[in-house]
């Protein structure tokens, strides 16, 4: 496989209410975990709901963060794909700890496509 990047895929729990429903809250800890997962902010974008919950992306040099929060659950959902440089899995634990999720369970993939796609890309760039 041709590595592109890493992608976390992130459920969260027992979470307090008023931090998930918090958007300068959720704000501050997307920019801490962009900060120590070594990656650069492009935009962020914090959106409240009415009555509960708050989405927050980020748009990164790197990719993107995103988190969807559902304060009446203490839950929160986040999705972070990082290619070249950054360490997400660092971002994720930043956010985790900013949010006070007691429980987290997170699946990483790596994101690409074949070798044999990446070994006729190669070839094409040298022949044109």
């Amino acid at each position: 496989m041709k590595k592109m990047g890493t992608h976390l895929v992130v459920d969260a729990w027992g979470a307090p209410a008023d931090l998930l429903n918090d958007p300068e809250k959720i704000r501050r800890g997307m920019i801490e975990a962009i900060a120590a997962g070594e990656a650069t902010l492009i935009d962020l974008c914090v959106h409240q709901f009415s009555p509960h919950g708050v989405t927050a992306t980020a748009t990164l040099a790197e990719s993107h963060i995103a988190i969807h929060t559902w304060p009446e659950y203490g839950y929160f959902a986040a999705d972070l794909f990082f290619c070249g440089k950054g360490k997400p899995v660092v971002a994720m634990e930043v956010l985790q700890k900013a949010l006070q999720a007691k429980e987290m369970t997170m699946q990483e993939t790596d994101r690409g496509f074949p070798s044999h796609v990446a070994a006729e890309l190669q070839l094409e760039a040298s022949v044109s």
